[in-house]
């Protein structure tokens, strides 16, 4: 061969070696991005894998916290129906003595009477209805306004009251201590944290007088105390005279035969 055909044919294996070359390296590069891109893909579907792994947990969670308040809530409004039925079978209760105590005759005998009525002329801010027996304070002379802690300068006229009580001929009678108050709303932030509403107002001042009676002698088992918020009053709610006047604890003298607040009087000891 001679030399003109050995260059030519060199040259030409040179070209095509390189254009091989060339070609297969086009592909190559592709295919080598391609995985990259693969790769990163199924990095993405691993994270997003997780991430709908972690939310279905986390609904799983949230559902069972859901049921556990629902269950909850189920709970509590069948507590707060009992105390509604619980409540108003009370209030029935306490609106029937009421009612029957304002329509009795005084089981209070002549003497208790004229003591009562001898206090009433001493005390302004007392009452005394003979025909009924009936006691009533004013809530200015036992409290400070807002208040459920009894005066100091109430204590003789509650100490005079439980004497009567106490008495031969009235120490077998029973009592009812009840609450009321004006129609304003409770406001005061150092009022309402002891007492939130005038529901809570008026059964802890009918409590305090109890407590105090029984403190000056008058065994507990012949009292009963409740609460009138505002819904009794004796005169429309139109001025501060007015609401002076709801503004009030009264106290009921039983006979001893009364059922007060489902006491039994067969079970008690006067």
């Amino acid at each position: 061969m001679s030399a003109s055909m050995r260059t030519s044919l060199f040259c030409f294996v040179g070209l095509f070696v390189c254009g091989q070359t060339a070609c297969n390296m086009v592909p190559y590069q592709h295919y080598q991005a391609s995985q990259l891109q693969a790769f990163d893909l199924h990095q993405q579907n691993q994270a997003l894998a997780a991430q709908q792994q972690q939310s279905q947990h986390t609904a799983q969670k949230l559902a069972a916290e859901n049921q556990g308040l629902r269950s909850s809530l189920e709970t509590a409004n069948q507590r707060v129906g009992n105390l509604k039925s619980g409540l108003s079978s009370a209030q029935e209760r306490y609106i029937s003595l009421l009612n029957n105590a304002r329509n009795q005759k005084s089981p209070l005998s002549d003497s208790a009477t004229r003591r009562f009525e001898e206090l009433a002329q001493e005390y302004p801010e007392f009452e005394f209805d003979p025909h009924t027996g009936v006691s009533k304070f004013h809530s200015d002379i036992l409290f400070s306004s807002g208040s459920a802690q009894i005066n100091r300068n109430a204590s003789p006229l509650l100490n005079k009251f439980a004497s009567i009580m106490n008495a031969e001929d009235a120490k077998r009678l029973n009592i009812l201590v009840v609450g009321h108050t004006d129609d304003k709303k409770i406001v005061k932030r150092s009022t309402a944290s002891k007492h939130p509403t005038n529901w809570h107002l008026s059964t802890n001042r009918a409590n305090s007088v109890l407590l105090a009676l029984s403190k000056s002698g008058i065994n507990e088992a012949r009292m009963g105390a409740a609460g009138y918020s505002m819904f009794q009053p004796t005169t429309p709610n139109t001025g501060d005279k007015t609401r002076a006047m709801n503004r009030r604890v009264e106290i009921y003298v039983l006979a001893p035969d009364a059922v007060v607040a489902g006491w039994d009087p067969a079970t008690s000891r006067n």
